[in-house]
């Protein structure tokens, strides 16, 4: 399988994963030590294949990876909820996070009108 993964990073790159998940159903019948791993992952490729779409995503100029919202999180929660002494409940922990989203992203006015109505 290992021939095959450069070859299908450009095919997922470029949003082809049917293509994908046809070759690797076809290879399977060969290769049919591999074959459990093999149907896990093709299973996974089929059942989130909206959401790999990189090619349409990247032309509505939207981000494909996960290093920005990792680095938000570590920006928005991270920083907040884990300076010195700082012990949270889950409850609490979400209230907070939710209040630093709203303010962070200059939505506080909004918030506060719509917890008035």
């Amino acid at each position: 399988m290992k021939r095959y993964r450069d070859r299908w990073w450009t095919e997922l790159d470029a949003g082809k994963i049917e293509k994908i998940i046809f070759q690797a159903d076809r290879i399977l019948l060969q290769e049919l030590e591999q074959n459990k791993k093999a149907r896990d992952e093709i299973r996974y490729l089929a059942k989130n294949k909206t959401r790999m779409q990189y090619a349409e995503f990247r032309a509505k100029g939207l981000f494909v990876g996960s290093g920005v919202v990792e680095a938000g999180c570590r920006t928005m929660i991270g920083q907040r909820l884990k300076q010195s002494g700082m012990e949270w409940t889950q409850r609490g922990a979400n209230v907070i996070i939710a209040l630093r989203c709203v303010m962070k992203s200059n939505r506080l006015e909004d918030d506060w009108e719509s917890r008035a109505a």
